[in-house]
């Protein structure tokens, strides 16, 4: 009786073996350089046939314009930061020139406003000296206002949830997003003041944002208020 049992078939070629032998045999296209011109390709831009000649040569064209696109956006981003280390330098330069300094709290909150175009700001200060104790920003803020203020590690950006230190604000009902930035002394766990900076755009300041430069304003801040600590007018 003949054997019925057909001898194994061989492994079909795959187009990862094909892959593998030309990216394993780099001459293979010297060898065959007709093929670059003869093999046709869909065209990334239309449906009509190109050579392989020409869909390297768009690929390559698309991967200069992604190139492009991100220096343009290094520079973009480079400028605005170049832009943004400027006006943080004037508005420091604003506070380390005032000789008053009940006037501090105003000048920071007034000067953030006008340099880095924050529709509100406001700012509170407790544990002040006596001499400044009756200021309109040493008081109005409750225990637990401060308490919020010291747990804070970070500046906390996002919504409005219905803080209290939104109610310091001239307008607390157009403040749709918020930035509260802790006032604290160098190595100090208990917040001296809270900053705020608010929004009618609640994308303004968003939980998705990095806080550095909100921390930068924040210890600039703090070092200008520890002068409220101890009664000196300037």
């Amino acid at each position: 009786m003949p054997n019925s049992k057909l001898p194994p078939q061989l492994n079909p070629i795959t187009e990862q073996d094909i892959a593998d032998f030309l990216v394993n045999t780099p001459d293979f296209f010297e060898r065959h350089a007709e093929l670059l011109s003869s093999v046709q390709l869909n065209s990334g831009h239309g449906k009509r046939a190109i050579s392989l000649q020409e869909r390297q040569a768009e690929m390559l064209r698309e991967k200069i314009k992604v190139i492009e696109r991100g220096l343009m956006d290094m520079i973009r981003y480079g400028n605005e930061n170049t832009q943004t280390a400027d006006k943080l330098q004037r508005w420091t330069r604003q506070l380390l020139l005032a000789t008053d300094a009940r006037e501090l709290p105003d000048l920071i909150a007034q000067n953030i406003k006008n340099e880095f175009a924050v529709p509100q700001v406001a700012i509170k200060v407790w544990g002040v000296d006596a001499s400044y104790a009756e200021e309109a920003f040493a008081v109005g803020v409750s225990e637990d206002a401060q308490a919020f203020a010291s747990s804070l590690t970070l500046p906390f950006v996002g919504l409005n949830a219905k803080f209290e230190a939104a109610t310091w604000l001239d307008n607390p009902d157009q403040a749709v997003s918020v930035a509260l930035i802790p006032l604290k002394a160098a190595d100090a766990s208990a917040a001296l003041g809270l900053l705020v900076l608010a929004s009618p755009d609640g994308q303004r300041f968003n939980s998705d944002m990095g806080t550095d430069f909100l921390e930068r304003i924040g210890e600039v801040a703090s070092a200008a208020l520890s002068r409220l600590k101890d009664g000196r007018s300037a």
